[in-house]
């Protein structure tokens, strides 16, 4: 869309002004926040979320150029319902008219609109949004500017940290002075995603809170409501939002560990009434049961749920594991210590709810030099080829050859000793067969320098070389005697 037409359809939306302190007055103060997750926080896992204390929920990141051009991908992005608010629509993109169109058929249906610019993923890159806009400020400004000034809901930045804590402030001030009305900070790097992912900083999401006047809500490290806790009271932020720790645990704001079929069942209600994609169902079915399906014993129900798209088949595995591992969880039979079984090394029961713990980029390096080291060696193992005779001994790659040439013609006599089996009459070499000295290369060589000798079998010309040159010499002299 054009800027003039962009213009024109904020012009026939009436103005309002925007309370300065969203966070209480707008979104009701809201403390728990789920985080816009693609293809993860779909409108019945934000109604399921919310009913087990997450005050605030994002829509999925959301395509601004798709958004204003598919009506289908807008209306399966705008479903929600009454119970679903307050809720903040994420768009990404770096064209502020199409941000801004984007926006203005989106407002209409939430309470504040986002500005993805923490996407750290390759898409991201090539796209050139979300983390990879935070390398041009100036085109960021006019994006956050043009958003606030034609908008009726307030506009909202998601960011990740630079390294230098300084740069991040400034960046973060940048934002607010452009129209951002609210702060969400990831406390990490757009580097640090993957195996690198690493500890989100809380040191940068501090000095952020308190350099600016809007309110900030910090995301990273929450895998727990003590998490959450201790992240608001050392940082002073407004709310924690959570990705992980909610996709593996849903009911982290109610500080419970629920077994993992109550909020699986839960959700596929809600699905049946709130239809998602297939994909989307397998995806968090297999964060809510990642510590069940990692048992060697629920192989079955693993690829069940990988293989199979349907609604009854995403039962019968929920059902399945929930009947396998009731009786432990009730009590009725006793679950082995963690010491009794090698698959398994958890502190809480697999069949719980609980955080996945991701290791840290140091580690992870370390174990995957040894493996790859281990690997290397036993290729190396394999790609050498070990011979053994007869009997089964081991043998050099040589005499398997001679081993083989008898076997082929039994009855050719064998020849004693090999080609210049004889010795050198100087060293303990073998002698050269065509050696008119009878000695080595090395040793003839000697012997033709010294003596002033010719070798036709080594093709040693010492004595014919050097009767050459003083016969070439004697005709240069004659030359120049002839000139002079």
């Amino acid at each position: 869309m054009s800027s003039t037409s962009a213009d024109r359809l904020a012009d026939t939306v009436p103005r309002e002004p925007i309370a300065a302190n969203i966070w209480e007055t707008v979104l009701g103060s809201p403390r728990y926040v789920v985080a816009p997750m693609v293809d993860a926080s779909e409108l019945a896992w934000r109604l399921l979320s919310r009913r087990h204390g997450a005050h605030l929920c994002y829509t999925p990141m959301l395509h601004s150029s798709v958004f204003c051009r598919d009506p289908k991908y807008r209306r399966e992005a705008l479903a929600s319902t009454a119970e679903d608010r307050p809720l903040i629509v994420q768009f990404c993109g770096n064209d502020p008219d199409t941000l801004l169109e984007a926006a203005l058929l989106a407002e209409p249906f939430c309470d504040a609109v986002d500005i993805n610019i923490g996407c750290p993923q390759a898409i991201a890159k090539r796209g050139r949004y979300g983390a990879f806009l935070q390398d041009d400020w100036d085109l960021l400004g006019r994006i956050v500017g043009r958003l606030s000034k034609n908008l009726c809901v307030p506009v909202t930045c998601k960011l990740r940290v630079f390294p230098e804590i300084e740069k991040t402030v400034k960046y973060a001030r940048m934002l607010e002075t452009a129209g951002a009305k609210m702060l969400t900070v990831h406390g990490r790097t757009r580097e640090q995603k993957g195996p690198l992912t690493g500890v989100a900083s809380w040191d940068h999401i501090k000095a952020i809170r308190q350099a600016v006047s809007i309110p900030v809500i910090a995301n990273g490290n929450i895998q727990c409501l003590q998490d959450a806790e201790k992240c608001i009271e050392e940082t002073n932020v407004h709310g924690v939002m959570s990705a992980e720790g909610n996709l593996y645990n849903p009911y982290i704001f109610e500080a419970r560990y629920p077994p993992s079929w109550e909020p699986a069942f839960e959700y596929l209600d809600l699905v049946e009434r709130y239809p998602a994609p297939p994909s989307f169902i397998r995806g968090h079915l297999f964060k809510l049961f990642h510590h069940t399906l990692c048992l060697a014993e629920n192989k079955e129900e693993r690829e069940t749920l990988a293989t199979n798209s349907t609604m009854e088949s995403f039962k019968n595995v929920v059902r399945a594991l929930r009947d396998r591992y009731l009786p432990y969880h009730e009590g009725r039979l006793v679950w082995r210590d963690e010491s009794d079984r090698s698959d398994y090394n958890l502190k809480l029961p697999p069949w719980l709810c609980q955080p996945y713990v991701r290791q840290c980029p140091e580690q992870r390096s370390v174990e995957k030099s040894e493996t790859e080291a281990e690997q290397m060696k036993t290729q190396s193992e394999t790609m050498k080829r070990k011979f053994t005779d007869e009997d089964g001994n081991q043998i050099s790659r040589k005499r398997f050859k001679r081993l083989k040439q008898l076997a082929r013609r039994p009855t050719k006599p064998m020849v004693v000793g090999r080609r210049g089996s004889d010795l050198c009459h100087n060293c303990p070499n073998p002698v050269g067969l065509k050696c008119v000295h009878k000695l080595c290369r090395q040793c003839c060589r000697n012997k033709c320098f010294t003596e002033n000798l010719d070798c036709i079998g080594h093709r040693n010309l010492t004595k014919t070389r050097r009767q050459m040159a003083i016969e070439f010499a004697a005709k240069r002299k004659t030359t120049q005697n002839t000139t002079t």
